[in-house]
């Protein structure tokens, strides 16, 4: 079975799991990989696509107690042990769908539900992995699912746009008077600079929207979410201060700094 690679932000957030929650998560990561992966074989898109249906046919296998991959196998014991929302799995597969057929986001509406697909749904599938008790951790994951993948996306702007992909909303390229071309010929301005930074903001307001919706009483339940929460606020405060200079850096966290601040949230007190 697939575990998380001890350089994922995924690694952190899962060491201080007890071993079955562990173990359901390490499945579930597993799942979420290979229904990213499917879409990697994009020069074929009709066979990658035809492998995203595939998994469509494994999950109905997993829901049904028959699975056929070692991946499916692994995680089918969880489904009813954490009971797993099978619409928020079916999700996970059309935001991977989604990579096959749109390269371009009109509006930040239209971005959104993309971000909800493939981020939030994971977070969803998450907390009932971890437990909780307010029907607020909902919104918890949701807003903080959204928050994770803006700030992957302003982090790959370059590799995305190797691959002939712009996650950044085209109106807000047209509001700074930045156009797509420029964005693919990876050109560095204050009009870029300010184009990131209104992304940027975007993101802080969907972290802030998270933490207000954690309640108390969940506190603790959602320590690997507030770990990953702290590891990438931090990647996205670097790429702020390093005013995004995306193109020419590559914006990581050291491997003991995520220790780090998996340790600080571990020991934190709510206040």
């Amino acid at each position: 079975m697939a575990s998380p690679e001890s350089n994922s932000n995924f690694f952190y957030g899962f060491l201080f799991l007890p071993k079955e929650k562990r173990q359901a998560l390490s499945a579930f990561y597993a799942y979420c990989r290979a229904a990213d992966d499917a879409v990697d074989l994009e020069a074929d898109p009709s066979c990658a696509a035809a492998q995203v249906e595939e998994w469509r046919r494994e999950l109905d296998r997993m829901y049904s107690g028959s699975p056929q991959t070692a991946v499916g196998q692994a995680l089918q014991p969880y489904l009813e042990r954490f009971s797993l929302p099978r619409q928020h799995l079916e999700e996970i597969l059309d935001g991977v769908r989604m990579d096959l057929e749109v390269r371009r986001y009109l509006t930040f509406r239209d971005l959104e539900r993309y971000l909800y697909l493939v981020a939030s749904a994971v977070g969803l599938v998450s907390i009932e992995i971890f437990g909780y008790r307010n029907a607020t951790a909902r919104d918890y994951a949701i807003s903080l699912g959204k928050a994770f993948q803006i700030t992957n996306i302003l982090r790959d702007v370059r590799t995305d746009a190797q691959r002939g992909r712009i996650y950044l909303p085209l109106e807000d390229l047209s509001r700074f008077g930045y156009s797509e071309g420029e964005l693919l010929r990876s050109v560095y301005d204050d009009r870029f600079v300010r184009l990131m930074q209104s992304q940027a903001d975007r993101a802080g307001e969907f972290y802030r929207q998270a933490q207000r919706a954690l309640s108390g009483e969940d506190w603790r339940r959602m320590l690997p979410a507030r770990i990953m929460s702290g590891i990438y606020g931090e990647l996205l405060n670097r790429m702020e201060a390093g005013k995004f200079k995306v193109f020419q850096n590559s914006f990581e966290l050291s491997r003991w700094r995520k220790m780090g601040i998996a340790s600080r949230a571990f020991l934190a007190r709510r206040s």
